[in-house]
């Protein structure tokens, strides 16, 4: 019963690598202040990934070593999902910038296993921003979804304010991925439709990987959805669930999401087995699992079967959103990579 309990806890903390006890060890690397609550992006401290300074995003999962070769004239901004989940908001319906405890935890489970996917394809920058509680997604009264609206606006209100900051100071007409997962491609949305869609910056888009979320098909005017491997300047998304799954929000949407399958990237091919997944990255690290998932489009989701990683007999979730991108790790990063290169080659851009 002891030997199932743990491997239940290690489940729990599935790609969130370190439980909340591990996280005090980070603390004392975020002393910074936000004396107004406005983040200061001057402040390398406001930035959970940033090219100018050690951090996680900067890792490279052991197998992969050897052969890495990091672009520095394409940059990734990657905005990460929800870490903030406390269901009783003890720290309002908005995160606090400066909490030591929630960024070492942002930093040590998204940045790490997320944003580090993209470390090869370009320069990583990744804002701190007011994230909005987790339970924003779910409310129960009106007057919850008032505080709710409130919370993704001003979260989003960080995120652009970070974004104008990095295109003034750091992209120097460098070609961008956007990056996002959860309640990042949230924010990724609409911050591709303010400053991308049918304007002059649409042209410096690599793509733009908004995952986790519903995108609907008529959300953009101009960017499509990506349809094959090498294409740029298009979005991509997918919700992944086991094979059959269908959650009752997903029965009751007035659309039918776009969906990439991350195994081809083709829309001409919605399914492809194990044998295509290259690699995931879960419980460690520096040892990724090949063959963990398959992955078929069905109706607005990414199905795959139950995935093959040592104790899964006691993961009997569903519902596999921690693991969208993890699930898919090195697929993601050799096509960040690819598309990269197809842009490059379409605009004459020497790497």
């Amino acid at each position: 019963m002891i030997r199932k309990y743990y491997a239940i806890l290690l489940l729990a903390c599935l790609l969130f690598t370190a439980c909340s006890n591990q996280y005090h060890r980070f603390a004392s690397h975020y002393p910074f202040i936000a004396e107004t609550g406005v983040p200061d992006y001057s402040n390398l401290d406001y930035w959970a990934a940033h090219p100018w300074k050690w951090d996680p995003s900067d890792s490279v999962p052991l197998p992969f070593r050897e052969n890495y070769h990091p672009d520095t004239t394409v940059d990734v901004f990657f905005i990460y999902p929800t870490t903030y989940i406390d269901k009783k908001k003890t720290l309002g319906w908005n995160a606090p910038i400066d909490n030591a405890d929630l960024n070492a935890k942002t930093d040590y489970s998204t940045i790490l296993f997320q944003a580090s996917i993209f470390n090869e394809a370009g320069r990583v920058f990744s804002p701190r921003y007011r994230q909005a509680n987790y339970f924003s997604y779910l409310p129960i009264t009106a007057d919850d979804t008032a505080h709710a609206l409130a919370a993704f606006d001003l979260a989003y209100e960080d995120v652009k304010t970070a974004f104008l900051y990095y295109m003034q100071h750091f992209n120097n007409g460098r070609p961008i991925i956007i990056a996002s997962h959860s309640q990042g491609a949230t924010h990724g949305k609409r911050l591709l439709k303010e400053f991308f869609d049918g304007k002059e910056l649409q042209k410096k888009l690599v793509a733009a990987y908004l995952i986790g979320m519903p995108l609907e098909p008529d959300y953009f005017v101009s960017i499509k959805p990506c349809n094959s491997p090498a294409q740029t300047g298009c979005a991509i998304s997918w919700r992944t669930f086991r094979d059959g799954y269908e959650p009752a929000y997903v029965q009751n949407e007035k659309f039918v999401s776009i969906v990439t399958n991350p195994l081809t990237w083709d829309a001409n091919t919605p399914s492809a087995d194990r044998s295509f997944n290259k690699g995931s990255v879960l419980l460690k690290f520096n040892k990724p699992t090949k063959a963990t998932v398959n992955a078929k489009i069905n109706h607005g989701v990414l199905w795959t079967d139950k995935p093959r990683f040592f104790g899964n007999i006691f993961y009997t979730s569903k519902n596999y959103h921690i693991a969208d991108m993890n699930l898919f790790y090195l697929n993601i990063r050799e096509n960040a990579r690819e598309r990269v290169a197809a842009f490059r080659s379409s605009f004459n851009i020497e790497h």
